[in-house]
């Protein structure tokens, strides 16, 4: 009968189990959630029994997404869609949290950084363009200030997790500036119908099976155009590569990374804060929104002939060595670069979406004063994940059955005597 009223060894309704659950995925601690529940639910539970409840489903909400992967590895995984999207878009990316030992006494033993994968899949509107809809850069991109806070929280980003700990605070928060549009004009830009999240701190080939199986059972895969978005990095086009590229996944390197390593590159070349540094600059960006890509690698190559070789142990701000990286990341990239023809096809060429997805995520699982057990963290991250899916997929995994464990742990029922 607790089978078929869908209750478990919790204590609580189903209702109540799904508002703990939720509350303890979204808040950014189980401490801000048990008084969130406090307070407006008027419901008392502690933040470690909290967390162990937000656990226990997570595990099982991992485990449904194992078997939606194995089903999807024998090609028994069905679409849940029908209809194929018109866009489809994918794009990944990775945050990180901290984690300590197992098995140890309470307290932090062994801490360490962990990275945390995250894939964001997208359905989107937009029609085909016959010419490029934007020819010229966003203004943003063209405005000194704003350019040098895009470039600078791009690198910030791309750093190591100790150094990204605490923010300058003498920078001043951008303003926001209000769009002028032009009379009778109207925005291109694709627009997004739904959301779905996939996050895990499992290995990249692991990962891998986990976001191709997101992709066939939104059937993605049957978009008539369909791009895949990410920065640079070496992991995130193996992933392309081994699940997506045979799919007919187009692709694009975003292009917020591109700009930010423009920028270092001009700056590095002519010196930091000069005016010819900003003209260079310009001049590249313009050139690789345009997709003139071999022109962006030439100017490349002269900065590196320029300033010389950079020598072995030198330092990462050292001139020579930012402007030879800025050609190696155009170099290996240059096949995903043809922006004009991205944009003409209604794909995005900015990952900002799954860097938002991220976001979201660190809130409530990086912290200064957060270290995770492997296990919590990845259920944990289950919850997180299925709460920022819009597709139904939290209702989904409530409507499974649940398995029944044991309300208390092996052996602790003593028979009476």
């Amino acid at each position: 009968m607790d089978q078929k009223l869908r209750l478990g060894t919790e204590g609580y309704s189903p209702a109540v189990l799904r508002l703990l659950v939720r509350q303890a995925g979204k808040a950014a601690s189980f401490k801000e959630a048990s008084d969130d529940l406090r307070e407006l639910a008027r419901i008392a539970v502690s933040p470690h029994h909290l967390g162990k409840l937000a656990e226990r489903v997570g595990r099982e909400w991992a485990a449904a997404r194992d078997q939606d992967v194995q089903a999807f590895q024998k090609d028994e995984l069905a679409a849940t869609h029908a209809q194929p999207p018109q866009v489809a878009t994918v794009m990944v990316d990775g945050g990180r949290l901290q984690t300590r030992a197992d098995d140890e006494a309470p307290g932090v033993t062994d801490p360490d950084w962990r990275e945390v994968k995250v894939a964001c899949c997208q359905t989107l509107s937009s029609p085909v363009q016959a010419t490029d809809p934007q020819p010229q850069p966003p203004s943003k991109f063209l405005d000194p200030i704003q350019a040098a806070r895009l470039a600078a929280e791009m690198k910030s980003r791309s750093r190591p997790a100790r150094s990204r700990a605490k923010k300058a605070e003498s920078s001043s928060p951008p303003r926001r500036r209000r769009r002028k549009g032009t009379k009778g004009t109207k925005r291109r830009r694709p627009v997004k119908l739904v959301r779905t999240v996939v996050a895990s701190m499992a290995p990249s080939e692991i990962f891998g099976w986990h976001m191709a199986a997101e992709v066939q059972r939104r059937g993605l895969e049957r978009a008539q155009r369909k791009g895949y978005i990410c920065d640079g990095q070496k992991y995130n086009w193996s992933l392309y590569e081994l699940h997506l590229v045979a799919l007919g996944f187009v692709g694009i390197l975003d292009f917020l990374h591109l700009l930010a390593y423009l920028y270092g590159a001009a700056q590095a070349v002519e010196g930091k804060g000069s005016v010819s540094a900003w003209t260079l600059y310009e001049s590249w960006l313009r050139l690789a929104w345009a997709g003139r890509v071999a022109e962006v690698l030439a100017g490349l190559r002269a900065g590196c002939a320029k300033l010389g070789p950079a020598p072995p142990g030198c330092s990462e701000e050292d001139p020579r060595k930012v402007v030879a990286e800025a050609r190696g990341y155009v170099a290996n990239n240059r096949g995903r670069m043809d922006y004009p023809q991205y944009r003409r096809l209604g794909l995005p060429i900015s990952s900002a979406p799954v860097e938002s997805v991220i976001k979201q995520v660190n809130r409530r699982l990086k912290g200064t004063e957060k270290f995770w057990l492997e296990g919590g963290a990845e259920a944990i991250l289950q919850v997180r994940a299925a709460y920022l899916s819009e597709d139904g997929r939290s209702e989904r995994y409530w409507a499974r059955p649940r398995p029944y464990a044991p309300a208390v742990g092996k052996g602790r029922l003593r028979p009476v005597t």
